[in-house]
């Protein structure tokens, strides 16, 4: 199982470094997508971003998404974000790179988890002001630590290339319920780290790599619980559970690399 995770969660690296994908900023396209998902209304999601990704030496650019923790945080995923030489940070509409602004931030703003066995990221950003369409997601209390949300409902939104192959020009959303480790080593073995958090894919409402980054956010009392990582290779509405990376399996690292913090 760890193998199989490796090479997935870095696989939107992987290709986005090769011609196929990693075009020309205005030739962008988004290999992998949620599926099966519903238009968000806008300020649905006021926490996610649109991230843009690239290096210093060519023209190429690879996407994610993130999450606003605080008014100069944001979560995403290790993967998205370890190859980069800068992130565009894109806030404030449901049109990913069409926001009402956007902060470009360097490397040393780019902060990896030091195992990369844990696809968990943070980018500290500029000041932003808090509204109806930018705004936080709470992180869970210390307290939560060991809660495992299983059966719990949450939402996972993001953007990416609609069934004809182009990109989708508005976010998409879905409901999904958290299921427990052990149903989800069921397809992805006893290697299974209890750092994941899975969710039923059920209907073909499944993220994939284009995703990558995005936040899980519960439906009740809304904190983010999960961020965008894996899933099986092969068609994304195929049934199988979508891996997060567990939040709470984190919470530390999170507060000793940005002082957010929730007790």
């Amino acid at each position: 199982m760890y193998a199989l995770f490796t090479i997935l969660a870095v696989a939107a690296v992987a290709v986005a470094a090769d011609n196929q994908t990693a075009l020309e900023e205005e030739e962008l396209k988004v290999e992998n997508i949620i599926t099966n998902g519903y238009p968000a209304y806008e300020g649905k999601a006021p926490y996610i971003v649109g991230l843009k990704m690239g290096k210093n030496n060519n023209n190429g650019r690879w996407v994610g998404a993130g999450t606003i923790i605080a008014h100069n945080w944001v979560l995403t995923a290790r993967h998205c974000i370890a190859e980069a030489d800068f992130a565009e940070v894109h806030y404030g509409s449901n049109r990913a790179w069409n926001g009402q602004y956007n902060h470009k931030v360097y490397k040393p703003n780019l902060i990896l988890h030091e195992n990369s066995r844990f696809d968990i990221g943070l980018i500290r950003t500029p000041h932003v002001d808090f509204h109806s369409r930018v705004n936080k997601v709470n992180l869970p209390k210390f307290s939560q630590r060991n809660e495992r949300f299983v059966n719990w409902w949450a939402v996972a939104c993001g953007w990416g290339g609609m069934a004809n192959g182009q990109l989708a020009d508005w976010l998409q959303c879905i409901d999904v319920q958290i299921i427990s480790n052990d149903e989800c080593r069921r397809t992805y073995g006893s290697g299974l780290l209890d750092q994941v958090l899975c969710t039923r894919t059920t209907g073909g409402r499944a993220t994939c790599g284009g995703d990558s980054g995005g936040p899980l956010v519960t439906h009740d009392n809304p904190i983010v619980v999960g961020i965008t990582a894996f899933g099986v290779a092969g068609p994304c509405d195929a049934g199988h559970p979508d891996g997060f990376v567990r939040v709470t399996s984190h919470l530390e690292w999170i507060r000793d690399k940005s002082g957010v913090a929730y007790y």
